[in-house]
């Protein structure tokens, strides 16, 4: 029996169909199938879990998350970088639907993480890196917090719609037992509590380890080597194996799902397996990058060679953006946007966010869509034929109806440092509330942020500006009370985005219009 906050929890089964499909016709009739399979598979699932009978019910699509760490919006070819060293992941984009406008939660790493597995910003779970509670959960060692036994993570709710799961890689939600990912849902875990951050001296601190579910099977450094000299190890390609090993075992066992790819390699130290070490035209950094690129490649290969792509729903994206306190040789790229991790800049929080599903989500399209890291918590479960928990705020949105019919939702973007709301984007505007991203008391005694330093940003100032309750959504969201008050439309710093494409243009997006930059740079 689940403990009575998780009974409350519980997910209940969805059967009703998307609204009415909008758009052209070449769009409209590919999205009406998807969708009427859609809604057939969750309406047998319905019926099949009410005893009523049915046989052969089809098996929910297979869910895989491919989160990268501290990964840039301008990393990849599709992107816009100039090498042009990733063609899975720029072929996985011609296959499927690019968002150029996608946001993480939070611009550090537990944060975002948190926010992915339970759908919430960081600020309702107190999950957020200005407390002693969750700063990063292990970063230092010392800090003992973790996820919240209160949060209901998407392993746990998938489990109602017969899923196995597994995360793979970094966790990053605490580390003592009771946060432990087997207490939250995951069936299986290979990976470590934390980055590969070391090596330490193993008196005072010892070196950060590595899990097969509950058995500590080594350590970074150690059973695990790292060499930080020229970068080498083998941790990608360990992960790659579990990876493609756990999708062989639930294929053949005819069992439905999620895999939570996480890896590290491209947070500082940077590394590779010594077949892609200098072969990058991007250095260390890009050695990295095209280690994932190839794995990718590889799981997507897998897939195909199963028969099981068109089953399974794919979304790679990254937890913030790239650090540029390590660039460049280990550190990646924001593109052509401000600032980087730790900062609510854009170069902080927009992510490159690519979803793929053959046969249901049609070839080479663009969405302008504004996501959220915390849409694939909601889009999971509606994936799996669940709806989310109705006793707590959910802020993802379900992009189904944008990835099967193009629709788009108007919806805010807020931007959280610690429990500070930063700055909020809606529509064609972003409101900056602040732009330092240190906490009151390093404020007030002027202690450097990156927000101060940061190339190009505007400067840190403390200025009154008149109130404008624009609409309800600004009173009813997590930060009202902020230090500074919403300040007119008229202060707002305006940036233009790529226009929508209609159904018509089925191209790759290109950053070579000038309409997909950040017009002021400040934003």
């Amino acid at each position: 029996m689940a403990p009575p906050h998780r009974q409350a929890g519980r997910v209940a089964r969805f059967a009703g169909p998307f609204p009415p499909l909008r758009g052209s016709v070449a769009l409209g009739v590919v999205a009406m199938a998807a969708v009427a399979a859609a809604t057939r598979w969750r309406l047998l699932l319905v019926l099949s879990a009410a005893g009523l009978g049915v046989t052969g019910a089809p098996q929910p699509p297979n869910i895989l998350l491919l989160l990268m760490d501290d990964m840039g919006w301008g990393d990849l070819g599709v992107y816009g970088e100039p090498s042009r060293e990733t063609p899975n992941l720029d072929r996985m984009a011609a296959e499927g639907m690019l968002f150029p406008n996608f946001y993480t939660a939070n611009p550090l790493c537990s944060p975002s993480r948190a926010a992915l597995l339970t759908g919430r910003l960081p600020i309702r779970s107190g999950f957020y890196t200005t407390n002693g509670h969750a700063r990063n959960a292990y970063t230092p060692q010392e800090i003992v917090g973790g996820i919240p036994d209160s949060e209901l993570l998407l392993p746990e709710l998938l489990k109602e719609a017969g899923y196995t799961s597994k995360i793979v890689g970094k966790w990053h939600l605490g580390h003592r037992p009771q946060f432990h990912p087997l207490k939250h849902g995951f069936d299986e875990w290979f990976g470590s509590p934390n980055c590969h951050f070391g090596p330490y001296d193993n008196k005072a601190r010892p070196n950060i380890p590595v899990y097969r579910d509950w058995e500590m099977v080594g350590r970074f450094y150690e059973e695990f080597p790292i060499n930080l000299k020229t970068g080498e190890a083998n941790l990608t390609q360990i992960y790659l194996q579990e990876a493609l090993d756990f999708i062989k075992r639930q294929q053949a066992a005819h069992r439905p799902f999620f895999l939570h790819w996480a890896i590290d390699a491209t947070h500082a130290p940077v590394y590779a397996s010594r077949p892609f070490l200098g072969t990058s035209q991007r250095g260390r950094y890009g050695d990295a990058v095209r280690e994932i690129d190839d794995s990718v490649g590889k799981i997507l290969h897998l897939l195909r060679d199963l028969s099981i792509a068109e089953n399974t729903f794919v979304f790679f994206t990254s937890d913030n953006g790239a650090a540029l306190i390590s660039a460049p040789r280990q550190g990646g790229s924001n593109g052509p946007f401000l600032c980087g991790k730790q900062t609510t800049f854009e170069g902080g929080m927009r992510e490159p966010a690519i979803a793929w599903w053959p046969g249901h989500i049609p070839a080479s399209q663009v969405s302008h869509q504004l996501g959220s890291i915390m849409d694939l918590f909601t889009t999971s479960l509606s994936l799996a034929g669940l709806e989310p928990p109705r006793d707590r705020a959910i802020d993802g949105l379900d992009l189904l109806p944008t990835m099967l019919q193009g629709r788009l939702t108007d919806r805010p973007v807020f931007y959280y440092r610690g429990n500070t709301l930063m700055a909020v984007t809606r529509g064609q505007y972003k409101a900056h509330f602040w732009t330092w991203t240190n906490s009151w008391e390093e404020f007030r005694a002027w202690i450097s942020a990156p927000g101060r330093t940061c190339r190009g940003s505007p400067p840190t100032r403390r200025r009154s500006t008149p109130s404008c309750r624009w609409s309800s959504t600004w009173d009813e969201t997590p930060g009202r009370g902020s230090p500074s008050a919403l300040p007119a439309p008229s202060t707002w710093t305006h940036f233009a985005r790529s226009p929508r494409l209609s159904g018509s243009t089925r191209r790759p997006w290109s950053l070579d219009s000038p309409s997909s930059m950040c017009a002021t740079g400040r934003s």
